[in-house]
């Protein structure tokens, strides 16, 4: 039994959601996703914006990736929602907030937020402090992959109809996967019912970022290793769109920094860009 009193987020959640609402702090209108839920969740204390973390200028390019991925992500479940995809299942789920900040779209789905059983039990308690509490449509799914869990099986256990299609999403999480991994999910997400989709996030190798960006990412490389939590998997696109079709999926694309550049940080005043070598993969069956 889990101790909802002790259980904690993952310092990457945290990170991401803290990003998420610098965003609306200090970047100018118009905001690419308005998002400080994840902050409450946090309750990080109120001197949260001086973390070294959360240095403005510092973390533009990766804080315009964190909130660029999240609105990618989102636009695409409003449009499959709105083509009658009933089902949304999110890997690695930490502190998504969709639930939260889009009950009525939410509310019209069947939501399935996996993760590890820890952070799931904190979630949890907070969202029940907080108000918002877990309705019926959003299922918890928690998976103890250090003892062998089956992320399939306890999807399937909580309610999932794997004879429906269902958009399927996992941001932050191919990094720090072995390749081996990566490619046995995309051959469990390829069986899915026609119709589904899927869409992740992975990371360039370093030799592919700008060269501006190259030191600030091997900083985060190092931090992240020395925090336990190392990278381990880089992909150039046209390895991770070659092990998508090697997989099964009828369709793969790859979406760019440059691609979300266009789509949200166009004309911005604030010159605000990702450039941080997260990339995406949307893959339909």
């Amino acid at each position: 039994m889990i101790d909802e009193q002790t259980a904690a987020p993952d310092s990457t959640a945290v990170r991401t959601a803290l990003w998420r609402a610098l965003h609306v702090r200090i970047d100018s209108p118009p905001y690419v996703l308005e998002d400080e839920v994840g902050l409450q969740l946090a309750e990080p204390g109120d001197d949260w914006h001086r973390r070294g973390d959360m240095d403005p200028s510092l973390t533009a390019w990766f804080r315009a990736a964190i909130v660029a991925r999240a609105r990618f992500i989102e636009d695409l479940v409003v449009e499959q929602a709105g083509r009658g995809v009933g089902q949304y299942v999110i890997l690695g789920a930490g502190l998504d907030t969709f639930a939260q900040r889009r009950p009525e779209i939410a509310s019209r789905l069947r939501v399935f937020e996996v993760d590890r059983p820890e952070p799931q039990a904190w979630k949890r308690r907070r969202l029940a402090e907080l108000g918002f509490g877990v309705p019926d449509w959003l299922r918890l799914v928690p998976v103890d992959f250090e003892a062998g869990g089956s992320w399939w099986d306890r999807l399937t256990g909580a309610g999932f109809d794997a004879d429906r299609p269902a958009v399927v999403t996992s941001t932050g999480v191919a990094l720090y996967l072995t390749k081996e991994a990566n490619a046995a999910t995309l051959r469990r997400l390829a069986r899915l019912a026609p119709g589904s989709t899927l869409a992740m996030t992975f990371q360039l190798p370093p030799e592919l970022l700008d060269a501006d960006k190259r030191a600030g990412f091997e900083v985060a490389v190092k931090g992240a290793r020395e925090s336990g939590t190392p990278f381990v998997s880089f992909f150039a696109p046209e390895e991770m769109l070659a092990l998508a079709r090697e997989a099964g999926f009828a369709e793969a694309r790859h979406v760019s920094a440059s691609d979300l550049n266009e789509r949200y940080f166009a004309d911005r005043p604030d010159g605000l860009r990702t450039s941080s070598g997260e990339e995406l993969l949307v893959a339909t069956t």
